[in-house]
């Protein structure tokens, strides 16, 4: 599994590695400017990311807006959303407005801060990228 932890805060990303490095490649990028240049250049090589583990508040350019421009790459390559990266969310916020507005933009899943590792590894195993 090809993952990338897009994350602006370094706790969480040292978090996010430890409990994903066993399931294969893990990459970082510290906001979704970053997120959205990796992935491009991920789906150029022909290598592209299993899943995308994505905050929504960062700097440069949030979440959302990075989920946004993902599936945007990947529909112009003919990728429908089901067929691309599975695509987590994470973060603090808890309220409904981010839920929807996450899930309309096409992610897979909704995490909330603190990440707990049984949440995360049940989510991931819940779309079937893990065993």
């Amino acid at each position: 599994m090809r993952t990338l932890i897009v994350e602006d805060d370094f706790t969480c990303r040292l978090l996010l590695l430890e409990i994903l490095k066993n399931y294969g490649s893990v990459h970082i990028a510290a906001n979704g400017k970053e997120a959205v240049e990796m992935t491009r250049i991920a789906l150029e090589t022909g290598e592209p990311y299993d899943l995308i583990c994505l905050d929504i508040m960062m700097p440069e350019m949030d979440g959302q807006e990075a989920l946004r421009m993902i599936r945007e790459q990947e529909t112009a390559r003919g990728i429908r959303s089901t067929q691309g990266a599975r695509i987590v969310m994470m973060t603090a916020l808890d309220d409904v407005h981010s839920v929807i507005n996450a899930f309309s933009k096409l992610c897979d899943g909704y995490l909330v801060k603190p990440i707990k590792k049984t949440a995360l590894l049940e989510k991931v195993r819940g779309l079937g990228l893990i065993d």
